[in-house]
């Protein structure tokens, strides 16, 4: 058999609509300035699908030092991994600046969030050690687990109880293998919006001997009092001992970073093959991010901005009647009932008739019969955003719930 011959036959869960979901519900395009108000098919749309948290895509000063940065250096600078010959003073410089940031010994820079998170766990964890998980930690940590050879336990979405259960069997795998015990959650979940509940689990360690690795790509720059993520927001952070985050979110830009005991991180330094084996973090970037966490500690008045923008829009959902589920933090879903084909009409509806662009998940990333639209507030959305897309979703709701969006299939567009 031809092994590409199963690939044509079966396109995947999602890939099976791409038929008629590509270049619409999958794969748009929006043009324009990044921001709340951007083009989709040439007309004007409110965007509620980028991760520019802080608004910090089109700040003046961000866009200038992009540009004086390209300018001098290209993006080609410098060349080659980090360990060979891709090390520069910039690279150092920000590494210190993020340590500062996040009260850490020291960083590392990864090149990319989704494989750095990947082989930070492929570094630490031999076949030995026991991984212990939130079942709803982010995909790229999932990949991670898949690489490693060793035990690997799932408690319940930020169930404490269960965890509890998962380390004790942790514990008695690892009095056979004489291995070790990491325990990996996220301090925001990024499709329900909801913390993890990294106090409790901070807690444990009193308990039960394990280190403690989050995800916080979502709590960067939005939660705690400085911007420095969900462990000072629950006043832990000084209990995590690797704490990952990215500049994808509220950066606005690429990259990711790891932060921990200096000896921890020299480690991963050296044995991470995602950094290893990859070229280094172009100069352009390292200097564009050491003006985005300039900017984030100088101006905490945009996080300020930003949390009134989610209060504004997820009071005004609540009150409505919508159910967001338990997010506490800028991530604000809505869950509502629905098939596939009646998701994406409404969808459809709401990009063409209400000028709302946001992100939708259906099945298989959630259960059959549910529905639910991802909206991400920034700070540089306006009052004026916020009430035409509530008065947009009443709308529309009373639409769904009167089975005016049921269709057979999904809507060629």
């Amino acid at each position: 058999m031809d092994i590409f011959e199963k690939l044509l036959k079966h396109m995947g869960p999602i890939g099976e609509h791409s038929n008629r979901a590509h270049g619409y519900f999958a794969f748009p395009k929006l043009e324009g300035e990044i921001g709340p108000r951007m083009k989709f098919r040439g007309n004007e749309k409110i965007v509620w699908s980028l991760n520019n948290y802080l608004g910090l895509a089109n700040h003046p000063e961000v866009r200038a030092t992009d540009a004086k940065a390209a300018a001098e250096y290209g993006l080609a600078t410098p060349m080659g991994a980090r360990m060979m010959s891709g090390n520069t003073n910039y690279h150092e410089k920000l590494e210190k600046e993020l340590s500062d940031y996040m009260g850490k010994e020291d960083t590392t820079l990864l090149n990319y969030g989704y494989q750095g998170i990947m082989s930070a766990i492929d570094a630490i964890c031999n076949r030995r050690d026991v991984i212990v998980y939130d079942a709803e930690c982010h995909a790229s940590i999932i990949d991670g687990l898949r690489l490693h050879q060793g035990h690997r336990y799932v408690f319940k979405h930020n169930d404490i109880a269960d965890l509890e259960k998962q380390l004790k069997r942790a514990e008695e795998m690892i009095k056979t293998t004489g291995g070790g015990i990491l325990v990996v959650t996220e301090g925001v979940f990024g499709m329900a919006g909801d913390q993890g509940k990294l106090k409790e689990i901070a807690a444990l360690k009193d308990k039960y001997e394990f280190r403690f690795l989050v995800d916080d790509a979502h709590g960067f720059g939005t939660m705690g009092k400085t911007g420095a993520g969900t462990g000072e927001e629950q006043g832990v952070q000084d209990k995590i001992d690797l704490l990952f985050n990215t500049f994808a979110k509220s950066g606005a830009s690429i990259g990711a970073f790891m932060s921990g005991e200096k000896a921890i991180i020299n480690y991963l330094r050296y044995n991470m093959r995602s950094q290893i084996f990859a070229k280094s973090v172009p100069l352009p970037l390292v200097i564009g991010h050491l003006k985005r966490v300039e900017l984030m500690r100088k101006h905490p008045e945009m996080k300020a901005k930003l949390w009134s923008n989610v209060n504004k829009l997820q009071q005004g959902l609540r009150d409505r009647g919508f159910d967001i589920g338990k997010t506490n933090s800028p991530v604000t879903p809505i869950y509502l009932k629905g098939d596939i084909p009646e998701a994406t009409a409404m969808c459809l509806d709401l990009r063409e008739n209400y000028n709302i662009f946001c992100s939708i998940v259906v099945y298989p990333v959630i259960p059959k019969g549910q529905i639910i639209y991802r909206l991400i507030p920034t700070a540089a959305h306006t009052d004026e955003d916020i009430e035409l897309t509530l008065k947009a979703f009443t709308e529309t709701k009373e639409k769904l719930d009167q089975k005016e969006y049921k269709v057979a299939e999904i809507p060629m567009v």
